[in-house]
C-alpha cells in the first residue's frame, strides 16, 4: 500500500503542468475535438481499470481535468504520480492542441 506523500515533497515533483489542489494531482488538457477528448478519457479509464487506481475525470466539450488522488490514503501517493504520468503518455497520443 502506498503512503500518503508530504506536500513539499509533492510540490517538489511536479511535472510541467501539473498541479497540487485539494490532495490531488490535477491537470487540464485541451484536444482538437470533442471526440478527441472522449477517446483520452475511454483510454485512461480502461488503463486506470487495469491498475485498479482510478483518477476523477471531468469533460468540458474538448478540455479534460485529470485528478489523481489516492482517496483510501486522504491523499497523493506514488500511485498517483504513476497515473500522472500514464496520462500524460496517453494525452500524447490523442495530439492535444494545448496542455494546460
Amino acid at each position: 500500500m502506498s503512503k500518503k506523500l508530504p506536500k513539499t515533497a509533492i510540490k517538489k515533483r511536479l511535472s510541467p503542468g501539473w498541479s497540487y489542489r485539494g490532495n490531488a494531482l490535477v491537470r487540464k488538457y485541451t484536444f482538437a475535438s470533442f471526440p478527441d477528448a472522449v477517446a483520452f478519457v475511454t483510454r485512461l479509464g480502461f488503463a486506470a481499470e487495469a491498475k485498479d487506481h482510478h483518477p476523477d475525470l471531468h469533460i468540458d466539450y474538448k478540455r479534460v481535468t485529470v485528478g489523481w488522488s489516492t482517496h483510501s490514503e486522504g491523499g497523493v501517493t506514488e500511485k498517483d504520480f504513476a497515473g500522472a504520468r500514464q496520462s500524460d503518455m496517453i494525452a500524447a497520443t490523442h495530439a492535444p492542441q494545448d496542455q494546460l
